[in-house]
């Protein structure tokens, strides 16, 4: 491989990069609960604003949802969508509240390549906030870690 293709391929890559970004996502999506930006600013502390509105990540450890083993549902600080069930949380020691799956139909996914390399974003399926991140490292049966941000989530004691 001499020079001139290796940096025509390279150029190729860039490019078929930078379309697959601009391609819409499930994220993009019109979502059935919707608030202009003041809303959002009023009704959500700033932290949660901050996570669930600008896709911030909270301190690991920070969330008092690490410590909740009640039964109950965990639902979406910014719309009340039940996401969710006690059931499937566990502890990943990585310091965010963990769940090996969602309620059906109340999280949606979308790629997210903020840090360079590509994971898969959880946003709520209702508003649109995003919750977190899921990778492919929890336990069964659904070998699924959805690490999610506590500040997200709302917790309904059953």
């Amino acid at each position: 491989m001499n020079r001139r293709h290796f940096l025509g391929g390279a150029a190729s890559g860039a490019a078929a990069l930078a379309l697959w970004q601009l391609l819409p996502g499930e994220a993009e999506a019109a979502y059935p609960f919707t608030l202009t930006d003041a809303q959002w600013r009023e009704k959500l502390s700033p932290w949660a604003y901050k996570v669930l509105r600008q896709q911030a990540t909270e301190h690991p450890y920070s969330s008092a949802l690490n410590k909740e083993h009640r039964a109950g549902i965990f639902a979406c600080a910014g719309c009340g969508q039940k996401l969710f069930s006690s059931k499937t949380k566990f502890d990943s020691g990585t310091g965010w509240p963990s769940f090996w799956a969602p309620l059906p139909k109340a999280v949606g996914t979308s790629r997210d390549l903020d840090l360079g390399y590509p994971r898969t974003e959880v946003h709520c399926a209702r508003c649109g906030g995003h919750l977190g991140h899921v990778f492919d490292d929890g336990p069964r049966p659904t070998g699924k870690r959805y690490c999610m941000n506590g500040v997200a989530l709302n917790f309904l004691p059953a």
